[in-house]
């Protein structure tokens, strides 16, 4: 075995059995939308449009939150790496109490979402459904956000399974069985079919019990005792504190929430071209979501191993296992992308039999090949930098990538008027097109930023060594 190969594995070693619970637990909650996806499309066009804007408008509002709270792991990251876990505790109180003013924010924004129906233009009939089941979803948003800290917190100490096992039990028990019953009805049971709304609802169930259980493991699994968590009372906000995580937090979830809704804001745009069209695009949207989860657990893991090393001062190894990470990453996307792109058509067939939706869809999953492994690539080296605590230069890479190139040019050849498209990029196929390039702009510029970071560091490690 040479040099660089060894180490090369020693990283990926060191970085897969952190991942794979990340990405596990990111795929259960994905599947949310999957078995809302699937019931729904069976229920009716409306009702699937519904899905799709309502789940723009909820996935815009809860993954800016979350980002905010995401911050946590490098903190608690680099913390404790040098050991200090009181202090890694304290910092998850008051995250606590961010989440708390955030989900009320969340849900407030989620009753009223006459902005995300104005941009949809989709009729009176998906408005009402849209409003029913963003109800449902504001009800959930707390549990979600206060579930996100106990995430954040056992993936900075390298225990992501815990909140897998959560996860999976909260899909298994709950959400799978109740979503059907909700959705389709069960008149034996007098239970009425609510279409889109019960997908809310078995969700909301799902979340809070996920995140009671979260509090219950927190208060007696003895690992978490010299955190000094919820058995020592919640300890009361301190302004240096809450000011040093938002400080780090708001441009991390500014820059999430610029990513996601490039993404979401396609399907409310893609909404005004009418039913098929925007449900065609959720099934592509939804099949992309679910190949991100690798990226995005893989990043999760290396941004974990890179804040633990830069606490512990092993600056040499947290440069290496960035670099790993990002190369893994990409490797195992493009496997992906290329395996997803050849079995599209059975693929697509697994969500739908509507002949018109198909149509819709498949030149759609023709873009993620390179799609996904662009998106692994800025995914990826965004994790290192926040590792490194930094976020505001990302959420600025992100606004010009995938707001303007992404969505706004996505914009300009969807509803062309001009007649200067290029043939076959009008209409959703337009979005998918400038989506790509958005994130292809938004890797290189990444990744390349993310060099930068690392030389630097590198060399004021040498001039250090030198003096």
């Amino acid at each position: 075995m040479n040099a660089a190969r060894g180490p090369w594995i020693d990283s990926t070693r060191r970085i897969l059995p952190l991942a794979w619970p990340v990405v596990v637990g990111q795929v259960s909650m994905l599947a949310y939308a999957t078995i809302d996806t699937l019931l729904v499309a069976r229920t009716s066009a409306a009702d699937l449009a519904a899905l799709a804007v309502g789940s723009a408008a909820y996935v815009t509002i809860f993954i800016g939150l979350m980002g905010v709270l995401m911050a946590l792991a490098p903190i608690v990251g680099q913390l404790d790496g040098a050991g200090q876990r009181v202090e890694a505790g304290r910092q998850v109180h008051q995250a606590l109490y961010i989440a708390f003013g955030l989900g009320a924010l969340g849900s407030t924004l989620l009753l009223f979402p006459q902005p995300f129906l104005q941009l949809a233009r989709a009729g009176a009939e998906v408005d009402e459904r849209v409003r029913a089941y963003l109800l449902a979803l504001a009800c959930s948003l707390p549990a979600s956000l206060l579930f996100t800290v106990f995430r954040a917190f056992n993936t900075a100490v390298s225990r992501p399974k815990e909140a897998m096992k959560l996860q999976l039990a909260a899909l298994l028990a709950l959400k799978l069985p109740l979503t059907p019953l909700l959705v389709l009805g069960a008149p034996a049971l007098g239970v009425p079919a609510l279409g889109v709304l019960g997908c809310g609802v078995a969700t909301a169930v799902a979340m809070w019990a996920q995140a009671l259980l979260a509090g219950v493991m927190l208060h007696r699994d003895p690992f978490y005792a010299p955190y000094r968590l919820l058995g020592h009372g919640l300890q009361p906000p301190e302004r240096r504190a809450l000011w040093h995580h938002l400080k780090l937090g708001v441009p991390m979830g500014a820059g999430i929430l610029v990513e996601v809704s490039a993404f979401t804001f396609m399907a409310i745009f893609i909404a005004r071209l009418g039913t098929t069209p925007v449900a065609g695009h959720q099934l592509a949207i939804n099949l992309a979501s679910m190949l991100f989860m690798v990226p995005f657990g893989l990043g999760n893991a290396t941004g974990t191993l890179v804040a633990q090393q830069l606490g512990a001062g092993a600056l040499h190894d947290a440069r290496r296992l960035g670099w790993h990470g990002l190369q893994l990453g990409c490797g195992v996307a493009a496997l992906m992308g290329a395996a997803v792109y050849l079995l599209r058509e059975p693929v697509l067939a697994l969500y739908t039999q509507d002949s018109a939706v198909l149509a819709a869809a498949l030149p759609l999953v023709a873009w993620l090949a390179l799609f996904h492994v662009a998106d692994a690539a800025q995914t990826i080296a965004a994790f290192v930098l926040r590792a490194h605590k930094i976020a505001t230069v990302p959420m600025l890479i992100y606004v010009a990538a995938l707001w303007g190139v992404g969505l706004g040019g996505g914009y300009l050849l969807a509803f062309d008027t001009t007649g200067h498209a290029p043939p076959g990029l009008q209409g959703a196929r337009g979005f998918w097109f400038a989506a790509t390039a958005g994130l292809v702009l938004a890797g290189v510029a990444l990744g390349g930023f993310m060099v930068w970071v690392l030389r630097q560091e590198a060399g004021q490690r040498q001039a250090a060594g030198a003096t």
